[in-house]
């Protein structure tokens, strides 16, 4: 029986992507309005290649930037860049349609829910709160926690003592195969591939199960209930 269910943050629960570009091109622009002498596009692809670089939740990245392009800090630029980016931010952080009323069915069942994410874990905690859905979630696995990074087993093990569940008790959902589906399937956690946030083009999950809209999430449930875990399967489009 399945008492409770795993969730990655970004691109499961929130549209972080949207959320980043729409911050990224809000603060280049301030640093352009600011005087900073880059063409817009050009300002952007530098950006985004240095957070290919260090990861995309690097804190300092317009200090980096701002080094690397001019060689020193601008601070009237940098503060424009980081003001930009908090109001953008605050206004496009969203999330994906669905997730509230299918937490709140979730809920209603009496499962537990936790995250499991790599991002910091105050940066975790900010999102979760900024959307109100702090309260739906316990624990809250980030990388501080254990140190380690998924696939490791390691932030899926902690998760389970905290919620005191075996793996064959609890199901594992978020977009990224490689770290989401690998980590929980060493631990023989089934896998939910959540399509609806995959920004990569995945052709093969290796899930168990893929869904395109998190409510389909109450249908594989009732499947697994019914003891049909048959793998690949696709979960209908919600009507």
């Amino acid at each position: 029986m399945i008492r409770g269910i795993l969730f990655d943050l970004d691109n499961t629960l929130l549209d972080f992507m949207r959320m980043k570009r729409a911050s990224i091109e809000a603060a280049v622009m301030a640093m352009i309005d600011a005087g900073m002498p880059l063409d817009h596009e050009a300002a952007i692809r530098e950006i985004g290649g240095l957070y290919e670089q260090v990861g995309i939740e690097h804190q300092e990245i317009f200090q980096l930037f701002l080094k690397q392009r001019f060689g020193s800090v601008q601070f009237k630029w940098l503060a424009a860049a980081v003001v930009a980016y908090r109001r953008a931010r605050g206004g496009v952080m969203v999330t994906y349609p669905h997730v509230r009323s299918t937490l709140v069915e979730l809920l209603r069942r009496k499962l537990k829910l936790a995250v499991i994410s790599d991002a910091p874990r105050l940066s975790a905690w900010l999102r979760l709160c900024q959307l109100d859905l702090h309260h739906a979630f316990d624990p809250v696995v980030t990388f501080e926690d254990t140190g380690h990074r998924k696939p490791s087993p390691m932030p899926f093990e902690r998760a389970l003592d905290l919620m005191a569940l075996k793996p064959s008790e609890v199901i594992m959902v978020g977009d990224w195969p490689e770290r989401d589906m690998v980590g929980a399937k060493q631990l023989g956690i089934k896998t939910v591939f959540a399509r609806y946030g995959d920004v990569k083009g995945v052709t093969k999950s290796g899930a168990d199960f893929e869904i395109d809209d998190i409510s389909q999430l109450l249908q594989v449930l009732d499947r697994l209930e019914l003891g049909d875990s048959q793998s690949e399967f696709f979960a209908a489009p919600a009507s």
